[in-house]
């Protein structure tokens, strides 16, 4: 950490190294428990395609929410508002160690984790370019979602390694009971960011206006292919192809290598090429692996068709990274850092407002329709975004920094 903070990435104030902590901690936490969720649901709680579509839904409600409970907290710095995001998260983590498997039950707590998620969702990329030195706004990004990967990996492999070893009464609660303590842990961490970044001077956590018409639009149409990948990728290897926890731990680990190696190498991408560049490429690719996932069983045998399912899921969470340049068009576009906050910070939510649709849906057009016509869905929604990111006008990139 010491030699990535030693480069030009990041100005030297305090707040950086425990925010980058902090991020690194959490993605163990993280990766423990997605590790072991997918499976767990349908393995221990019981839930079929269309419960996971339900689950996700209220999974994904605090993120249209966030906006409104942002609002209400709008005198709170983006550094405290990191802080509550953790507590939270350990309050929901905590619920899903010490709760009975019950369907509401895990749903609740999934919820209530998601909450605290999705309002570090917004900080931690406020607080990665309020660091980030004069031009270095997608190198930063990169550089605090290699953090997040890097620890999320660790807790992939420790999932892969125990389940490879454990073939009866495997210990899905232990898992939630470490994700838990690491959850404790990372809260710790996020109280030693001692920066404090001037709280909103408009009064508020969003932020509307028509210069960021596109932005919105296009944070709609990432929420709503991001969701089917999120939801239905692993629930389509582990019902449909009959992959254990150690395989989707596996894959994940890999898809966690994969985004550690190539998050910085994205961020830098999109400074040297711009972010439209960068934003129309991205779901272009997403049309090839959307029509492979969906298809690969009517081509290829099913154990081939498995494989090719699981690269194209890597490929995914690959170009899922240039998300990060529509950061920078938000940077692009305003006038201050409150603005940027505010905006990212709406934009969370904006792109949750078609991602429950997606969530609850999904689940019914699988069950009723096939995973075909599921994906088929989200090449089209990838098209439109591609399509709508094309129009944007890139502005002069900004040489000079924002003042927090």
């Amino acid at each position: 950490m010491q030699k990535i903070l030693n480069r030009d990435t990041f100005r030297r104030e305090n707040g950086v190294k425990m925010l980058l902590l902090s991020v690194l901690i959490t993605g163990l936490s993280s990766g423990l428990y997605r590790g072991v969720l997918d499976n767990f649901l349908a393995e221990v709680v019981g839930m079929g395609e269309m419960d996971r579509g339900v689950t996700e839904f209220f999974r994904e409600l605090p993120g249209i929410l966030l906006v409104f409970i942002l609002a209400v907290f709008y005198m709170l710095s983006a550094e405290t508002m990191y802080k509550a995001g953790a507590l939270i998260m350990l309050g929901g983590m905590t619920m899903m160690a010490a709760l009975p498997a019950t369907k509401v039950l895990m749903t609740l707590a999934i919820c209530v984790y998601s909450l605290g998620e999705h309002i570090q969702l917004g900080m931690k990329s406020t607080l990665a370019l309020k660091y980030a030195s004069p031009g270095k706004g997608g190198a930063a990004l990169g550089v605090q979602n290699a953090s997040g990967q890097i620890g999320t990996l660790i807790g992939y492999l420790a999932v892969v390694a125990v389940f490879s070893v454990v073939t009866k009464n495997q210990p899905y609660t232990l898992f939630f009971v470490l994700a838990a303590a690491l959850a404790g842990l990372s809260t710790v961490c996020s109280f030693g960011i001692r920066g404090k970044s001037e709280t909103d001077s408009t009064k508020r956590r969003f932020y509307l206006h028509k210069k960021y018409t596109k932005y919105y639009m296009l944070e709609m149409f990432y929420g709503a292919r991001k969701q089917v990948f999120l939801t239905f990728g692993p629930y389509v290897l582990i019902l449909f192809y009959g992959a254990d926890a150690a395989t989707i731990s596996l894959l994940f680990a890999i898809s966690a290598v994969a985004c550690f190696f190539a998050s910085p190498i994205v961020g830098r991408i999109i400074d040297k090429l711009g972010y439209k560049v960068v934003m129309v490429a991205d779901t272009i690719i997403l049309v090839f692996v959307c029509l492979c996932y969906g298809f690969a069983h009517h081509v290829f045998a099913k154990d081939v068709a498995f494989i090719i399912c699981c690269v194209n899921y890597v490929l995914d969470a690959v170009i899922s990274l240039a998300s990060m340049a529509s950061n920078l068009y938000v940077q692009d576009l305003s006038d201050s850092s409150d603005e940027v906050k505010a905006t990212i910070s709406t934009g969370v939510s904006i792109n949750h407002v078609i991602t429950i649709f997606i969530a609850l849906f999904g689940g019914w057009i699988w069950q009723t329709l096939g995973i075909e016509l599921l994906f088929i869905v989200s090449a089209v929604l990838g098209l439109f975004n591609s399509a709508y990111a094309a129009t944007i006008k890139m502005k002069t990139p900004k040489t000079q920094e924002i003042k927090a």
